[in-house]
């Protein structure tokens, strides 16, 4: 295993800096160490077709073993072989279960659509959370599912279908304008914004944080703040918006929400759901309802993720 002293050489030394600005150095320690190894495989169960007890003998019968999770029931870990192993059975292929990092399970847990709702997930791609949204909806009500990205927009589609997730309309649009396409027209809204994936640092493969500056994140933060007063308009009055990010700065998370309380009628609730390696927002210097959001730190198990929850008044 890596010392933190070798973590730290690794690292983009912006990016380092930054971490001691916002945590303690007990803190950083821990987010150090959990960006050192390559994380279990994960995974969930797709109830629109099979179920989790099923899912676990047919793991059983096939010598992979596996821990659940506590906080989602669908969800799994899988302690003893990669990817491709699983990928060679058949309830791969049928869409039975879909591979997602238990962090990436958050945000559609915490949005809780019901079924008949109508819900825009707008920055879709892979399908991760769309198939997801599917799922806790029982296939009932319209979820419209955006990617502005062609390729990555024929994978949702993809996944989509593999999934039997038929409730989801795929369109390839800029989510900065489903605001003014679509109106106060649903329920609720995924906002899974693009980032600059901090949380998914590995410290042995460089091309996780390669491309990474404070220039990059500072053009996101103006990309994340566009598609929030997008996601806004798209929102029927009382209805709930997750703005989530792989990402754990400060700006892209706590300063974005800090701008989203003082220029929309929002404010943020609280989320209920118990998440081991999680702390809550800093609000050091801005709102201090920002404390009702999560985030949560890599480990072997979790990326680093960021949820919060608002509700439009």
């Amino acid at each position: 295993m890596l010392s933190i002293t070798e973590i730290k050489r690794r690292l983009p030394e912006d990016f380092m800096n930054e971490l001691y600005e916002v945590y303690t150095p007990v803190t950083v320690d821990k987010i150090l160490i959990g960006m050192t190894d390559d994380r279990f495989v994960t995974l969930r169960v797709n109830t629109l077709k099979y179920n989790i007890y099923d899912l676990m003998n047919r793991f059983k019968e096939e010598n992979i073993k596996f821990e659940r999770v506590p906080w989602f029931k669908e969800a799994l870990i899988i302690k003893n072989v990669k990817e491709k192993d699983i990928q060679k059975l058949d309830i791969y292929e049928k869409g039975y279960i879909y591979f997602q990092s238990l962090s990436s399970m958050v945000p559609p847990l915490v949005l809780n659509p019901r079924t008949g709702e109508s819900v825009l997930d707008m920055t879709a791609a892979p399908g991760s959370k769309t198939t997801q949204l599917a799922m806790l909806m029982e296939n009932k009500g319209y979820i419209l599912a955006n990617e502005l990205d062609k390729i990555r927009c024929e994978r949702l589609k993809f996944n989509v279908q593999t999934q039997g997730a038929n409730i989801v309309n795929v369109i390839n649009r800029r989510g900065e304008k489903l605001g003014d396409e679509y109106g106060e027209m649903f329920d609720k809204v995924l906002l899974d914004t693009p980032c600059s994936g901090e949380g998914r640092f590995i410290v042995t493969s460089p091309l996780t944080y390669k491309n990474w500056s404070k220039r990059n994140v500072n053009d996101l933060v103006k990309l994340q703040k566009k598609l929030f007063a997008s996601a806004y308009k798209t929102l029927k009055k009382g209805g709930e918006l997750v703005y989530s990010t792989c990402t754990i700065n400060r700006d892209e998370n706590e300063y974005v929400l800090d701008w989203a309380l003082k220029n929309f009628d929002v404010k943020l609730t609280d989320i209920e759901i118990e998440i081991k390696d999680s702390i809550k927002g800093n609000s050091e210097g801005i709102d201090k309802s920002v404390e009702k959001t999560i985030k949560i730190l890599p480990s072997k198990t979790m990326e680093g993720f960021f949820v919060s929850k608002f509700i439009k008044l």
